[in-house]
């Protein structure tokens, strides 16, 4: 999980406390831990956070950045509906899901974050539907997909099936197994026929 932080010392502090995070854990990752990591002081470190939450709370909200870029790149792909769909689905989770699933502590600090950091998911997830709900809506004024709904509400509903898929895969392939499962089933609910 990266950081899109145009300050490198932020970004250094935000990489290392997803190492300490994933290696060690959310509650064992002190802030001593994260200072160390990132080649700075404790001191220095509280210049830039006050707490381990705001650092959580920062590592979410760069995760959510570069995930709307991704995905705003993905859906601008040429190709067929269900390769674009695919390659949003998996820059939605891919790599996010690949580390909490890969890493000995990763499910830990998804349930911090749900926990500690809930209004910032909140608003990442409504600036995912949002850039879902402007492509439909495009490709929908287009003639290229058949929207049943509002954009707003199919946006809703990708979203919705993405984190199901998330909550009940035991491990990253049955999550790409899912991803595409869903981009199948969506293109096809979607082809303009």
């Amino acid at each position: 999980m990266m950081s899109s932080s145009s300050d490198p010392k932020q970004r250094a502090i935000l990489e290392a406390a997803w190492g300490g995070f994933a290696t060690y854990g959310y509650r064992k990752t002190s802030m001593d831990d994260i200072a160390r990591r990132a080649g700075m002081s404790r001191p220095a470190l509280y210049l830039h956070f006050r707490n381990k939450e705001a650092i959580l709370k920062a590592l979410i909200d760069a995760h959510y950045a570069e995930t709307a870029d991704r995905l705003r790149a993905a859906l601008a792909s040429e190709g067929a509906i269900e390769a674009q769909l695919l390659a949003a689905f998996e820059a939605q989770g891919g790599e996010a899901m690949e580390a909490m699933l890969n890493t000995p502590h990763g499910m830990e600090v998804l349930e911090a974050s749900m926990s500690s950091a809930g209004d910032h998911i909140d608003a990442g997830e409504a600036l995912l539907r949002d850039v879902y709900a402007t492509w439909l809506a495009e490709m929908a004024a287009a003639g290229a997909i058949r929207l049943t709904g509002a954009a707003e509400e199919v946006a809703r509903t990708f979203c919705s099936a993405m984190k199901g898929v998330k909550h009940t895969s035991a491990d990253y392939d049955s999550y790409r197994a899912g991803v595409r499962q869903l981009a199948q089933l969506f293109a096809a609910g979607l082809s303009p026929r």
